[in-house]
């Protein structure tokens, strides 16, 4: 059984900054902040940009929802196929191309924040950013992990499921299979860095990183 620490949503926010911010200050930190949509990655990823601001980095955010490949290829088995979810969805390649590959030692920080408007199914305008030495690439979404792509620092949301269920919109349920496999295969709980149980926004907590350790 996993021992769990609690603590308040601006502690956690608090403690991820700091964390990520004591990277050593000449060279790019890639965080990926990993959930199923009902965790709300993109939200804590949002509210880590401020802090690390206030610590001297500056910061890029990238969602890997806009970098879905076309809707000609991920959606080639149906819309609602969960293994095309799990392993078509994401344009892995564009995602370590754009973004974390030009974070590499040596690389040139030119980092694209968006690719693809899904929605819509065409490319963005979005322009490059150049992202000075000692900054943050926070990237969210969710299935980031076990990828191959590299994060330094990779934070994970975790719902029971339960509560993944009951988070789920019904239109998305179909999904739910596509977690599943994602827990028995990744296992992110040991994958990630440092992973958050988020059962209930208001009372999160935090898996001892040394209880960790012990598995």
């Amino acid at each position: 059984m996993m021992r769990a620490r609690p603590i308040s949503r601006d502690g956690l926010v608090g403690e991820l900054a700091e964390l990520i911010a004591g990277r050593p200050g000449d060279a790019w930190v890639r965080v990926a902040v990993d959930g199923a949509p009902a965790a709300r990655p993109e939200a804590l990823a949002d509210e880590l940009v401020a802090p690390l601001r206030l610590r001297g980095r500056p910061v890029v955010r990238v969602s890997a929802g806009d970098y879905l490949r076309p809707a000609s290829l991920r959606l080639e088995h149906g819309r609602t196929d969960p293994d095309a979810f799990y392993e078509d969805w994401l344009d892995v390649s564009a995602l370590r191309r754009e973004v974390l590959e030009p974070l590499d030692a040596g690389g040139s920080g030119r980092v694209l924040p968006a690719l693809w408007d899904s929605r819509v199914d065409r490319a963005y305008r979005a322009p490059y950013e150049d992202l000075p030495r000692g900054g943050v690439a926070l990237v969210d979404g969710t299935l980031l992990l076990g990828r191959g792509l590299t994060f330094d620092v990779s934070v994970h949301l975790w719902l029971s499921a339960g509560a993944l269920e009951r988070g789920t919109p019904e239109d998305e349920r179909w999904r739910l299979p596509a977690y599943e496999r994602y827990e028995r295969e990744v296992h992110p709980q040991e994958a990630a860095d440092v992973v958050v149980r988020a059962d209930h926004p208001a009372r999160l907590a935090v898996l001892d990183v040394h209880d960790r350790a012990r598995r």
